[in-house]
Parts: structure tokens; sequence; C-alpha cells
């Protein structure tokens, strides 16, 4: 990098502290900065969905992966994601807004108190909580990863700075300053990812390759298979699922989203705004890094610093500052989408229920309770990424893919099925149940009978085993001890009926005082 890289960098850091001192002025209320209102236009909504599903790890792991095997990472990772979220553009999106707009709840999880009960929504916040400080530190350590190979800091260094600057604008101006700058970050992605397409195409034009005849080369043999290695049909099946449920508001941080909008028709509409983007752009993404055997050679086994080296090799300065701005876009746009969600779920959930002074907050109180409680979000996930590369979670592809693909499905099956009606006679013993025993089969198949397997479980197993036993319990305990009362059919039926839902009350006991 050269002063003309560090000026794009230090204007983009710039850039996004002067939005979220701009969007400071549009949070009066705890509702405004978890949920923008209810005020966000619907294709804000989608782009800013879409952007807080990536981070850094793409151009790390996942560039590791297509260095290694080539298109199925594209064809595992964000293909699904396309489907899963076209699927619950119509299953979930339009419930999920439905909390805020009739449930007038200001976090994902408040409203499972009342469709189980107080201690399966503290299991959920709880665990999703500690699963998120998990999963953002394995963000900073990507970003981390990469600004030690363009700059020289250390691994620390770069999570303070990324992490600080994050937590600077997230902190002060909420969910309408994550979505504004994830729309700027989503025009620095478009010209750091197209300079990036470009600047490859005519490298491999240089050494006579074609765009086409590029596949043929020996050091993309097999690369074109959809499914090889460890990513065979299982792993995507597997992925399909978890991400259906993940990114329709199983993480937590997808489901303010579609919170925010006005309500049910543009939820619907955000979420497939958000899947033709993730169907269509991530190509344009992968395709560099696919054809990155031909120009450079990974110094790591994993290949993970490989679209690091072949874009320090192909960008002129101002151009590679651009691509490093989109490395740290990415990074940001999610992290600080999961500082906000975290930051909802302690002081909307948790909060009260540990302390007295808590339930009496005022909304001034509570916005400040929210602001701090996502400043300590951002400080231990950063404290966690300083430990991504030991021997506890190893590298970050495996925390990212391992660690969340095989938790998240135990967390977010009670949530998000608990919304549908086919799941009505699922109460809290069905939910605390396929929670608990979707844990536990994560930690038997990962370690003790990976320790005893030769080679280990392969991937694709770790992952899917939680998740499809969480799914069948839930179901099965359902139909054979079922709690469907009064008072969770009438929270059911005020989530899936169209209309302003004054056919359906809630009972007293539901809890639906304003947000």
């Amino acid at each position: 990098m050269n002063g003309l890289d560090w000026t794009v960098l230090i204007a983009y850091f710039g850039v996004m502290v002067a939005i979220g001192i701009w969007s400071h002025k549009r949070v009066d209320d705890v509702s405004d900065f978890f949920t923008a209102g209810g005020k966000m236009p619907w294709w804000l909504s989608g782009i800013s969905h879409h952007m807080s599903g990536y981070s850094a790890v793409m151009f790390t792991g996942y560039a590791g992966i297509a260095y290694t095997y080539g298109v199925t990472s594209f064809v595992t990772w964000s293909f699904p994601i396309a489907l899963g979220i076209a699927i619950g553009s119509k299953m979930f999106a339009p419930r999920v807004n439905r909390l805020r707009s009739r449930l007038h709840v200001a976090s994902p999880l408040e409203y499972l108190k009342n469709r189980y009960n107080l201690p399966t929504q503290q299991a959920l916040a709880w665990s999703g909580m500690l699963l998120k400080i998990v999963d953002v530190g394995a963000k900073w350590a990507a970003i981390a990863t990469l600004l030690s190979v363009f700059t020289g800091v250390s691994l620390n260094q770069g999570i303070l700075i990324t992490g600080a600057i994050t937590a600077v604008y997230c902190t002060i101006g909420g969910l309408w300053a994550d979505a504004l700058t994830e729309l700027g970050q989503f025009v620095i992605q478009l010209l750091a990812g197209l300079s990036m397409f470009v600047a490859v195409v005519i490298k491999l034009d240089d050494k006579n390759i074609g765009f086409l005849g590029a596949w043929d080369e020996p050091a993309l043999h097999g690369h074109g298979k959809p499914l090889v290695g460890p990513y065979g049909t299982v792993f995507l099946l597997a992925f399909l699922f978890i991400k259906l449920f993940e990114y329709n508001g199983g993480m937590l941080n997808q489901a303010q989203r579609y919170m925010a909008t006005a309500g049910p028709r543009e939820a619907t509409r955000s979420a497939r705004l958000s899947a033709a983007l993730w169907l269509v752009w991530p190509v344009i993404l992968f395709f560099p890094m696919w054809m990155s055997p031909l120009l450079v050679h990974a110094n790591k086994p994993d290949g993970s610093d490989s679209y690091a080296l072949m874009t320090e090799q192909l960008l002129p300065h101002g151009l590679l500052g651009l691509v490093i701005v989109g490395f740290f876009s990415h990074t940001m746009a999610m992290c600080s989408s999961d500082a906000n969600a975290i930051a909802a779920v302690f002081t909307r959930d948790v909060a009260p229920v540990l302390s007295a002074r808590a339930r009496a907050w005022n909304e001034r109180s509570g916005l400040i309770a929210a602001r701090v409680t996502t400043v300590v979000f951002l400080g231990l996930s950063m404290s966690v990424a300083t430990q991504v590369n030991s021997p506890t979670f190893k590298d970050i592809i495996t925390v990212v893919i391992k660690w969340v693909a095989g938790l998240m499905g135990p967390i977010a099956i009670p949530m998000m099925l608990g919304l549908l009606r086919p799941f009505r006679r699922s109460g809290p013993t069905a939910a605390l149940t396929s929670w608990a025993a979707g844990l536990l089969a994560f930690w038997l198949v990962n370690y003790p009978i990976n320790w005893n397997v030769d080679g280990g479980v392969p991937l694709q197993y770790q992952v899917s085993i939680p998740l499809a036993v969480s799914l069948v319990l839930y179901i099965l305990i359902g139909y054979l001890k079922p709690e469907d009362t009064p008072e969770r059919l009438a929270i059911i039926e005020r989530i899936n009926t169209d209309g302003d839902g004054a056919a359906v009350p809630v009972p007293a006991t539901a809890g639906t005082e304003p947000a």
C-alpha cells in the first residue's frame, strides 16, 4: 500500500463515522435503534439484508475453498443462501415483520416468552449471544488477516482498528446507521468487485488464456465440478436447510431487516431482492478466486491468502485501496448488524429478567443500555478474535462453517418454526428438548465421536447431525406432547393473519405492550 491507498482507506473510515453521526438524529427510542421504527424502504432493507450476510471470510476462508476446489465455493455457499432466502421470502419474512407490527417487539426473540415460556426464551437468547460472539470473532480475525497481508500490522492491531471504527458508527446510529453504511458498502463492493474481475480477465488474456479456456488448464483440473472434496451432496442439502433458517432470521441480524420494513409485503420484497443479489453477484466475486491457481501461489496451506496476494499483484494503487475498503465493508457490515441484534436480545430479553431496574427503564435509559451493550458485545467478540487461530478454534473457516453452521440449527429451529401454523402443537417441552439435544449432538459428533473415528467425522455430518436431531425432536415431541394453549395459538394466528389482525385478539397474558 502507498499513500493513495491509505487515503482511500482513511476516507472510507471517515465516511462511515459521518454516517453514524447523521443517523444519530433518526434514533429517538429503542424501536428506532433496533428496527428503524418500521420505516426502512424495502429496497434499502434488501440491500442491507444482502450485505449483512458477507464478511471478509469470503476473501479468506472461501477464497481458500475456491483456490483448492473451484466452483463448489459458489454451489455450496451462495447458491443455497439465495435459494433459502427465496423460500423464506414467503415462509418467514412477512411473519417476522409481524413480530414488530403486530406484537410490537424490538428483538427477534422477544416473542418467545409468550410463544413458549421464559426459560425457553432465555436458553435461546443466551446460547444465541454466545454463538454470535464466536461468529463475529471469526469475522474480526478474517479482516485482520487481510489487513496484515497488505499493511504488515499485527493481527491484534487489525482487530482493534476495525472493531473501534465499527463501534463508533453502529453504537450512535443503530440500525439506520447499519443500513445506510451497508448501502455505501454495496456501492464500494460493486466497484471493487468489477475492478478485480476485469483485472483478472486482462491478466488471463496476457497469458494467452481465454475466458472460457481457462478451465482446461491443468492447474484448474477438477475445479469445474460443482460438488467435490468434503463439499458433497449431503453437505449441500445440510447447508441449504441451515441457511434457510439462518438467513431468514435464525442468526437474528437478518430478522431485523424484515422487522424494519413498513409491513409484511415490503418484507417479502426485501427478501426477494436479497435472494436475487445472492444468486448473481457472488459469481462476479468468485470468478477471480476460481482463476487464482493460474495467477498466484498461495503461501498458506488452505489457500486463504490467495485472493489478497492476487489483489496486490494485479491492481494499481488507488484501486488496491478500494478493494481493501471492500474487504472492510463486508466485515463491518456483518459485525455491526450482529452487534445491533445482540444488543436487542440482551436489553429486551435478558436484562429485564436479570434486573428489576432494567424492567423499569424508560426510553432514554433503554437507549443508553442498548448502546452500552453494543460496545460490550464488540469488545467481547474482539477478544475472542485474538484466539481464533488457537487449538480450540483452529482456523477461521473452521469456526464459520463448523461452529456456526453446526450450532445455529438447534437455536434457530424453535425460533423460526415457532412462527408457523403447522408447528403450533410444539411448545416449550419440544423447544427446550430439541435445543439441548442439538447442542449435545454437536459436541458428541465434533469431539468424542470425531476423536474415535479413523480420519474423523466428515464435515457434512458435523454440521448436519445437530440440525437433524433438533428438527426431528421438535416435530416429534410436538405430536407426542402437544402444548398448543389458547394464548400460544393466539400469538401464532396474530403472526400468520393478513390485514389489521383485529379479528385475532391476543390474550392479556401475551404481553403485547409497545416496544
